[in-house]
């Protein structure tokens, strides 16, 4: 029996925390909220070893948290279900993606819980 070659790779980024313009609320469009971001990027069949060990050959994932801050806080953006399909539509195109799910929390909304949406887009 042969060793395989390929696997399925998903990036993880998981417990991203940033301030971020987002809501509805008078406090909310005053100043920022700290939100927590997770995100998994399928990145489908992979040789089990990259072809070299070069960071250009694989998709850094130091760009793809920089495209989520960034994209998070760009402009304010009254709703979580309008910035969490941004997101996913941004994460989609890089490079090698098929698939995203992303998971974004407001923090500090309530006293007793924690409020998030999660989307999932493309091939999984």
């Amino acid at each position: 029996m042969s060793t395989p070659s390929h696997g399925h790779q998903t990036l993880t980024l998981q417990g991203l925390r940033f301030d971020a313009n987002l809501g509805i609320l008078e406090q909310e469009k005053t100043a920022p909220q700290p939100i927590l971001v997770d995100a998994e990027l399928n990145l489908g069949p992979q040789p089990l070893l990259p072809q070299d060990d070069d960071i250009f050959h694989v998709l850094d994932y130091r760009k793809v948290r920089r495209i989520i801050i960034d994209e998070c806080t760009a402009e304010h953006v009254n709703l979580l279900e309008s910035l969490i399909g941004k997101l996913a539509q941004r994460l989609l195109q890089l490079p090698g993606v098929l698939g995203v799910r992303v998971k974004i929390a407001k923090l500090e909304i309530f006293d007793d819980c924690e409020v998030a949406i999660r989307m999932e887009a493309g091939q999984w």
